[in-house]
């Protein structure tokens, strides 16, 4: 697995101390011995995704109102003209995937093979996104995966202020309909978005945010940074692991 070769990671602790904003117990599951776990020795075979603990099945059904209202929210953006962006669009990207895992990962905006299919995170970066939810032994379908403007800036530069200000409502809808158990922010965009924050992703990357003051948020490296900085995958998929460690806190200990 790319992902966790370009890491150094090859496995998800066993029993020890909890981890995450409310405590999440870390998963159990699978694991190498100390000698092959090694950075500098990795195994020379291994099938990296199944080094990592499991998180079986949904833990979010949504009532088909919300899922109606989705859908309906989607045709809403597909007519926006909220901001000057819609004016280069081919079409508006929404989302893609169910969430019903609980897992929300949210990016800056679309970008050229996005635009072109309607669909967020389906060029190279949204082909490493996919390689980090398989190793999370998670289904490509079950994580909802979205953008911080539904509507790709011009040669793929950074939305505005103004940009984002116009798209957030749409974002803040799905957010509340779906519910997530965790937010992944990827990159610098999708933190500023999320949280109101102008602080840099390196600083904030690793560190459990709150949306909202309740929905656990992890900052982390966009994927497209990843295809250009190999070696901040490790950061990552410590990241990674930290949000596996509070979906299966949540699939244990459930919201009363």
């Amino acid at each position: 697995m790319e992902l966790l070769q370009g890491s150094g990671a090859w496995g998800v602790p066993r029993d020890v101390a909890p981890a995450g904003p409310s405590g999440a117990a870390r998963p159990k599951g699978p694991i190498l011995t100390a000698e092959e776990a090694r950075p500098t020795r990795p195994p020379a075979v291994i099938d990296g995704a199944a080094a990592v603990a499991h998180v079986p099945g949904p833990i979010v059904r949504l009532p088909q109102a919300d899922l109606a209202r989705l859908t309906a929210l989607a045709d809403e953006t597909s007519s926006c003209t909220r901001c000057a962006l819609h004016a280069g669009r081919t079409q508006t990207v929404f989302a893609r995937g169910s969430g019903a895992s609980g897992l929300v990962f949210v990016g800056e905006g679309p970008g050229e093979e996005e635009d072109r299919q309607g669909l967020p995170f389906v060029g190279p970066a949204g082909q490493l996104l996919d390689r980090m939810v398989q190793a999370m032994q998670l289904s490509r379908d079950d994580v909802y995966v979205c953008n911080i403007v539904k509507c790709r800036p011009p040669k793929n530069r950074k939305p505005d202020l103004e940009e984002m200000s116009r798209c957030m409502p749409f974002l803040d809808e799905q957010l509340a309909l779906l519910q997530p158990r965790v937010i992944v922010a990827l990159g610098a965009t999708a933190v500023q978005g999320l949280l109101g924050t102008s602080e840099g992703i390196t600083r904030l990357r690793g560190q459990w945010k709150l949306y909202r003051g309740k929905v656990p948020v992890m900052p982390t490296f966009h994927p497209a940074y990843l295809l250009r900085t190999p070696a901040a995958k490790r950061e990552v998929w410590k990241d990674l692991q930290e949000v596996s460690r509070q979906l299966q806190s949540h699939r244990e200990n459930p919201p009363k």
